[in-house]
């Protein structure tokens, strides 16, 4: 029987800006690791499952994202399909130095782009 085994790719949030073809909206450290990524609109999931050091990919456009990501220790937000969050949302992320991405990607898309480059899917 064979032995399937995956070998895993660290990702920098400089990566994901690459990758994703994203924008830096707020943040300055790109050389921060990405543990993890995630990809949800419903705050309560990302609460009840996300890990310290997780990236999470999100439509949603609201403060409540921000402070998710400081509740839960999540390394970075990027915000999908091209949505621009607003000054009180970014004013709230340089507060608490949660680095926020944007790309035109789906939230599909985006999730597939991250996966293949960690795992060279």
């Amino acid at each position: 029987m064979a032995t399937f085994v995956s070998t895993r790719k660290v990702l920098t949030l400089h990566n994901v800006v690459q990758l994703l073809k994203a924008r830096v909206l707020c943040g300055t450290e790109m050389t921060v690791k990405v543990a993890e990524v995630g990809a949800a609109d419903l705050m309560s999931d990302v609460l009840a499952l996300s890990k310290p050091g997780m990236l999470i990919l999100t439509g949603l456009v609201s403060a409540q994202v921000i402070r998710t990501a400081i509740v839960s220790d999540l390394c970075g937000v990027v915000f999908v399909r091209g949505k621009k969050p607003g000054k009180e949302i970014l004013d709230l992320a340089r507060e608490a130095n949660i680095p926020v991405l944007g790309t035109d990607l789906t939230m599909f898309e985006a999730a597939g782009v991250l996966y293949g480059a960690i795992f060279g899917g």
